[in-house]
């Protein structure tokens, strides 16, 4: 009975973070601009910038806010936000999002705890992580996965098999 109701609740979190949703990519100047206001750690100018090339889908400002909302940096610290912020851009397939969304369904931050959640998104994130970031990517994961029964590495396995991101 338990692992009934837990491969329900699992299949309930991984199917909330794969609704499709519309997006359109907004100017590489204005992201960079946000970058660099980030990088001179000018976080409000930096949010500000952000906040609407998200709302239009720019994956890479989804993940920057992400962030900022996970530490409180020129917004108010909320792992919620910080988590719909991640999904919206896991989606698109951004690492980094991915990555990120893992540690906080691993964590519980934002979200309902869920080893297999996390270990989902980990994957998919492993799997493009930059050079300087594979190892350590992989240790954390593998560290999620020994939190887990078979039944669930597959079920989360199930899930990076059929997982694909939405077009841009």
């Amino acid at each position: 009975m338990r692992a009934i109701r837990f491969v329900a609740a699992a299949a309930v979190s991984l199917s909330i973070l794969v609704i499709p949703r519309t997006h359109a990519v907004a100017g590489d100047r204005s992201l960079r601009a946000g970058i660099a206001a980030y990088n001179r750690q000018a976080y409000v100018v930096a949010a500000s910038i952000f906040l609407p090339l998200a709302e239009r889908g720019n994956a890479r400002a989804e993940t920057y806010l992400g962030f900022m909302y996970a530490h409180g940096w020129g917004v108010p610290q909320n792992y919620e936000i910080s988590a719909r912020w991640y999904a919206a851009a896991a989606r698109q397939g951004d690492p980094v999002a991915q990555y990120m969304l893992g540690l906080l369904f691993d964590k519980g931050q934002g979200v309902a705890q869920d080893y297999v959640t996390a270990y989902a998104w980990l994957c998919l994130a492993v799997a493009q992580a930059p050079a300087k970031d594979r190892d350590h990517w992989i240790r954390i994961r593998d560290a999620v996965r020994s939190k887990l029964s078979l039944v669930e590495v597959t079920l989360a396995q199930r899930f990076v098999a059929d997982w694909g991101p939405l077009p841009r």
